[in-house]
């Protein structure tokens, strides 16, 4: 096994681990609040108590800082629907059903305004804005509306957009020739062929990951590399047999294999059709993504 290969599966069993890097609990600033301010507490209307526990729940199952934890909870909540549209977020209520300081709550909401999920106007408040106003692409909400009542549509839509950008970016990849490049995909293609031998399905999705971001950012379209992140969190997020890439088989190593064959002769017809055939669906699925036309 080669020494990158080897770093790379080390690092993910120990990212799996799930625990947090030093100091990053502490890195946000946490004001206790006295005990008095924690009795009755603001009810939020509707679902009240299953909103502090589907909070908690999150905040433990990730490393994150205060702000981080808060922004997952409220995104979580608000892309389930468990927060609608129109629905306005008092911070106080906020901090106090959190318990977090009213700086963690104000950086949080920014967040989730910079994402387009919440709005902030003088005189009304903030308050939950429609799917229509959302940032479908940002990696957060693609990661949330995945693992929630809308995956069934997140997965189609992902596999929809994926087959309208990777053949091309494939294509455009072949005329670049950069032996950097074509080093370092060979060895995401070994460290996956490393990583399915040993049965490390994390491994094999991050070097996986790792391929297609790389191919995207190299194709010199710089409207595709701005949406290599989207890819990597389709990949992360699939969450079911979508394409040839959510389960480590040698049919998905061959396609990665042929890839960088093409990339290496300058072949970008070849590099695109080994991409198409990486990104077909599983049969058993039963809606297929169609190719798109040749012009």
């Amino acid at each position: 096994m080669s020494t990158l290969a080897h770093t790379m599966m080390t690092a993910a069993r120990s990212a799996d681990s799930g625990l947090a890097s030093p100091g990053e609990l502490n890195r946000y600033p946490y004001a206790e609040a006295p005990a008095v301010d924690r009795v009755g507490v603001p009810a939020w209307d509707g679902g009240d108590p299953e909103l502090g526990r589907m909070g908690r729940r999150a905040a433990g199952s990730r490393g994150r800082g205060l702000h981080g934890q808060l922004v997952q909870q409220l995104g979580q909540m608000i892309v389930s629907g468990d927060l609608g549209a129109d629905r306005p977020l008092v911070p106080e209520e906020i901090g106090q059903r959190f318990e977090v300081s009213r700086t963690v709550v104000r950086e949080s909401l920014r967040v989730l305004e910079a994402k387009g999920l919440v709005s902030a106007r003088p005189n009304v408040g903030t308050r939950v804005r429609p799917v229509s106003d959302w940032n479908l692409l940002d990696p957060d909400i693609i990661e949330w509306r995945a693992f929630g009542p809308q995956r069934d549509d997140q997965r189609r839509e992902l596999s929809e957009l994926r087959w309208t950008m990777e053949p091309l970016a494939a294509r455009l990849a072949a005329g670049h020739g950069r032996e950097d490049v074509q080093q370092r995909l060979t060895d995401m293609v070994e460290i996956m062929g490393h990583a399915m031998a040993q049965g490390d399905a994390l491994t094999f999705s991050r070097a996986d990951s790792e391929f297609h971001s790389l191919l995207i950012q190299v194709a010199g379209n710089r409207m595709l590399e701005h949406l290599s992140g989207i890819v990597s969190a389709a990949l992360q997020v699939s969450g079911g047999p979508v394409t040839g890439c959510d389960r480590p088989n040698e049919a998905s190593l061959v396609h990665h294999g042929r890839i960088c064959d093409a990339l290496a002769t300058g072949d970008g017809a070849a590099a695109e059709a080994a991409m198409r055939q990486l990104l077909t669906v599983h049969p058993e699925v039963e809606r297929v993504v169609p190719a798109p036309r040749e012009h």
